[in-house]
């Protein structure tokens, strides 16, 4: 039987620690689960990446792989991005790609949950696990403006707290839960009726149009235009300080002066023409 028709998406990521994580995590995925499964781990362009899908295989009933460019997702399959390759969602196609680090790392976290939040909104279940840093806090800010659902576990359970604790402070988590729980919650969401997509808002679609382009760019493109390179990065970094600096004011409850819904208001406004810019740079160069 086609299982093409996939409507609910979700989405991991996990950094140190990870491994054994995710492998725990899928313990608690069921075969009637209604979704497709999208996983990254940061690991090594180095990492035997087939040794790591086998782990996580033998803990699930699900079909786990390796990822490749122009897959047709299906539900009750795991995805694991490879190596030193960002992986990205289409409607129905995964896109394999190489191209800029995103937070440091290569496959980013939040290139996936951006790419999903885009093209899947309001169907995306974001799950950030264990580890160190914050890759992952935009991706799930993404998924929580498009109306998805986001989880982390329990930042006391994670062997390396940071991301989930990172993620707590940007946004209003939906669930907090240790990993046995987690099986539990998303066998729950997805047991109801299929989600329907709705609208995306034009800033996470500009977000992850951005992103693509980005992740399109060949390292030999790179070569060609340093400068063109260097000043998108730049830019890159501009924004995600802003957008730092936009979520600390928001989530400032105990302040709700005028001063302060305007600076948020501005930094909205420059954070969407820096974005815009990026976008006209990369398209110019084609």
């Amino acid at each position: 039987m086609d299982n093409y028709d996939v409507k609910n998406i979700i989405t991991i990521g996990a950094s140190a620690g990870g491994i054994s994580a995710v492998s725990e995590l899928a313990s608690g995925l069921k075969l009637e689960l209604d979704a497709a499964v999208f996983v990254v781990i940061h690991i090594s362009k180095n990492s035997l990446v087939e040794i790591i899908r086998q782990q996580i295989q033998k803990r699930t009933s699900l079909k786990c792989v390796v990822a490749a460019d122009g897959d047709r997702i299906k539900k009750n399959v795991i995805y694991l991005a490879p190596p030193d390759r960002h992986m990205m969602l289409e409607k129905g196609k995964i896109l394999v790609e190489k191209g800029a680090y995103d937070s440091h790392w290569r496959p980013s976290i939040d290139v996936l949950f951006r790419s999903a939040a885009s093209t899947y909104d309001s169907c995306v279940t974001g799950i950030i696990l264990t580890g160190l840093l914050d890759d992952g806090t935009s991706g799930m800010t993404a998924i929580k403006r498009s109306g998805g659902v986001c989880i982390i576990q329990d930042p006391e359970e994670a062997e390396f707290p940071d991301m989930p604790q990172n993620v707590l402070k940007a946004i209003k988590v939906d669930f907090k839960a240790p990993l046995y729980e987690i099986g539990y919650i998303l066998s729950d969401l997805h047991s109801r009726k299929p989600c329907e997509v709705g609208t995306v808002p034009d800033e996470v679609k500009l977000e992850a149009e951005i992103t693509k382009r980005l992740s399109s760019e060949t390292i030999e493109n790179f070569s060609q235009v340093d400068q063109s390179k260097e000043l998108e990065e730049s830019l890159w970094i501009a924004i995600r300080m802003m957008e730092e600096r936009r979520n600390l004011l928001e989530n400032m409850t105990s302040y709700n002066d005028a001063g302060r819904n305007e600076r948020i208001f501005q930094l909205g406004k420059h954070l969407n023409r820096l974005k815009r810019l990026l976008l006209e740079l990369g398209a110019n160069k084609n």
